[in-house]
């Protein structure tokens, strides 16, 4: 098991999480007979670039071409001392899972696939 961190909620409740380390940034308290450290932001502040992440993702997927009925995103989340909440990396590379889907008789569905016209091709007139 990795290290205990205690992050603090902007509501005064704790959320304990376990980290890989105990790292600088943050101070080390014992509970019982574990030691915690604890966090110098709070759970909300740490999550804020995650959200702003999340918005900015729904954003793109939402109001382009595509117009899904529902856009569905799964990422991990690992939170440091350091840096607070960052997206999780799978084994090899970030972990960022979109999917988007289309409910039968909308008429939200995808048009066709733009084509680009082959160079030096003339448009019918």
């Amino acid at each position: 098991m990795g290290a205990l961190m205690e992050f603090p909620t902007d509501e005064g409740a704790r959320v304990v999480v376990e980290v890989e380390r105990h790292a600088s940034g943050a101070k080390l308290v014992r509970r019982g007979d574990n030691s915690v450290s604890e966090a110098a932001r709070t759970f909300d502040s740490a999550l804020e670039g995650v959200r702003a992440a999340a918005e900015s993702a729904l954003h793109v997927f939402r109001d382009g071409r595509l117009k899904p009925d529902a856009v569905e995103l799964e990422f991990g989340v690992k939170l440091t001392a350091e840096a607070g909440a960052v997206i999780a990396k799978t084994a090899v590379e970030g972990h960022l899972l979109v999917k988007l889907s289309w409910s039968p008789g909308t008429g939200g569905a995808p048009a066709a696939p733009v084509t680009a016209p082959t160079p030096g091709a003339t448009a019918d007139r």
